[in-house]
């Protein structure tokens, strides 16, 4: 996971100055050209790699590891030709900046690795050749595949136990949990290593208070978060489904797509990028961030509603602090429209985009929805309590943590 992460970074960070900032002066048009062209050029790759080299590498790979844990076999699903096929295209499809993840693949590459591992071991020793020996070792690289991500070696056992939900051994409990506990620990200490992190932290570091962070009269608003998350999540779904089930009514514009399995993806990719420029309307819901930056914009313990509007801020705020990239991501036209227009943007083309035909996830961008939703409420409380909670200042922050969490229980 370590290894796949490094190139990732880097993607977004060559389509910005590709398209905004190596030339400062050039026409809207060419800035637009290339904003559109950089990610449409990663997602015609990984889906020509994924058709050339191996089908099943498509998609997230968790519905066919349920399928797998309960007996069916589904042939070349767990080959190293897959292997290869959907981490070189999974890098490419997730650099291109569309709201998809790497969770779900994560678990299917892990997955192959255990298969790969459980081939290499019978062929020293016959006794483990057997299939309750195969299943656990593939409940346990669940486990690992989510660990690695988030670095939660708990939370990945119980997305094991979740994916294998009809029977768990209790003797798979331990095992899941060391290899969770060895892929999390490695997976940050390899950015203490090789990115001169200081110590093993957290994936997404936070400043709140440690003592007592909210007023106990604040539930009421993280539970209408939950309420609301958990509502948008049914929405999610259900809507995923009719796009699905609308697509496959289509018999024509079906053969269309089976014929030329360029078409479909293209159009997604230039409807997002368009809507997103942030020379366009993507100035109005964040276009410019990635995912990661919106995360780490959407946690920050800085109460944007307190912040000067933009015409204000660009004259007295230094352009390197937290502050100003704020004002300058998210207050145009306001950060309440701005919340919206991006959670709506997000819904949309997070449910679109996971189903074209490259390796994508779908936790990481349900992820930052849930966060843009409970930082909306969060922005909302702050506002109407300018002087805090029984004297307790409103962390809007803290408000988007719950609402990540809250969405992601629905799946």
């Amino acid at each position: 996971h370590f290894v796949l992460s490094l190139p990732l970074p880097l993607s977004p960070s060559a389509h910005i100055v590709l398209a905004l900032r190596l030339q400062p002066l050039a026409n809207p048009v060419l800035k637009y050209f290339l904003w559109v062209s950089f990610p449409l050029v990663l997602i015609l790759f990984s889906v020509t790699f994924v058709q050339v080299v191996s089908i099943h590498a498509i998609g997230s790979g968790i519905p066919e590891m349920k399928t797998v844990l309960r007996g069916i076999y589904l042939t070349d699903y767990l080959t190293i030709r897959t292997f290869i096929a959907k981490t070189i295209a999974l890098v490419a499809a997730v650099g291109s900046s569309l709201p998809i993840g790497k969770e779900g693949p994560f678990v299917h590459i892990s997955s192959i690795i255990a298969h790969v591992m459980s081939k290499f071991v019978t062929t020293i020793n016959r006794l483990y050749a057997n299939e309750a020996h195969n299943n656990e070792l593939l409940a346990a690289a669940c486990a690992v595949g989510v660990s690695s991500n988030f670095g939660a070696p708990i939370g990945g056992v119980l997305f094991s136990i979740e994916v294998t939900s009809t029977y768990f051994a209790v003797r798979n409990y331990w095992r899941g949990f060391f290899g969770a506990v060895c892929g999390a620990f490695l997976f940050r200490l390899a950015a203490v290593w090789f990115k001169d992190e200081e110590t093993i932290t957290a994936l997404f570091k936070t400043s709140f208070r440690p003592d007592f962070p909210f007023d106990l009269q604040e539930l009421s608003a993280f539970a209408f978060i939950g309420v609301v998350a958990g509502l948008v999540g049914v929405a999610f779904v259900w809507f995923h489904k009719q796009y699905v089930h609308a697509r496959r009514k289509l018999r024509n514009y079906t053969r269309l797509l089976e014929k030329h399995v360029f078409i479909y993806p293209v159009i997604v990719t230039i409807l997002f990028t368009s809507l997103t420029f942030p020379l366009g309307v993507g100035k109005f819901m964040a276009g410019e961030l990635t995912q990661h930056a919106a995360i780490n914009h959407l946690f920050s313990n800085v109460t944007w509603s307190t912040l000067p509007p933009p015409h204000e801020a660009f004259q007295d705020l230094p352009e390197d602090s937290e502050e100003y990239q704020i004002v300058r991501q998210w207050g145009q036209p306001n950060i309440f429209v701005t919340l919206l227009l991006f959670s709506a943007l997000r819904f949309l083309f997070t449910a679109i985009a996971v189903s074209l035909p490259i390796p994508s996830g779908v936790f990481f961008p349900v992820f930052v929805l849930g966060a843009a939703l409970g930082r909306l409420v969060g922005e909302a409380m702050a506002t109407a309590f300018p002087n805090g909670v029984n004297g307790s200042i409103v962390s809007p922050g803290g408000y988007a943590v719950v609402g990540e969490e809250g969405i992601l229980r629905v799946y």
